[in-house]
């Protein structure tokens, strides 16, 4: 299965991209970088800068059609940056209107607020987000990893770096089964 991970040219948690990215690997799926613009993402260790990353798909010139999940990173900046950006918020939101699979840690839930995508839905994130998710309609929970089966598809979210081993072996066993 194709998978989006879905970064802002800067800000993206470098661990909350390479190590969901290497677990889809490892599944035997192809995680595929999509980015606001062509290039290269720039990506952080919290405040510091880290390594950069090849973009191979810009939002607007692919559409959720063309993959069979989504990923959505953290870091503070990165969602920041693309719930600000309509084309970013519209990419996402298409996953949902697909019935596609979608994970989601740290602040990565902004951008599902923001794609207005929450509403009914009970899931977990960085612990600042939980008046926002509230606000949009969801419910807030502090757990290591959620799965939230609300509607036609899966989200599945966590809270932290902490939380990655069980966020990549939760988001990879529920891709499996959408792509079964």
């Amino acid at each position: 299965m194709r998978i989006a991970f879905l970064a802002a040219p800067e800000g993206v948690e470098q661990v909350e991209l390479t190590d969901p990215w290497q677990a889809a690997e490892d599944a035997g799926h192809e995680p595929v970088l999509v980015s606001t613009k062509p290039g290269k993402i720039q990506a952080f260790h919290h405040l510091d800068k880290a390594d950069t990353f090849a973009v191979d798909d810009v939002v607007g010139q692919v559409s959720a059609e063309s993959f069979g999940a989504l990923v959505l990173p953290g870091g503070v900046a990165n969602p920041d940056f693309l719930r600000m950006d309509d084309k970013a918020v519209a990419f996402v939101k298409d996953f949902f209107d697909r019935g596609l699979p979608v994970a989601a840690i740290c602040h990565a839930p902004w951008t599902l607020v923001e794609a207005d995508v929450v509403r009914g839905r009970v899931l977990t994130s960085w612990p600042s987000l939980r008046t926002d998710i509230v606000n949009a309609g969801g419910t807030w929970v502090d757990e290591q990893v959620r799965v939230c089966d609300h509607g036609p598809n899966k989200l599945v979210t966590s809270r932290k770096p902490d939380d990655l081993k069980a966020f990549c072996e939760t988001f990879v066993e529920v891709f499996g089964r959408a792509d079964g």
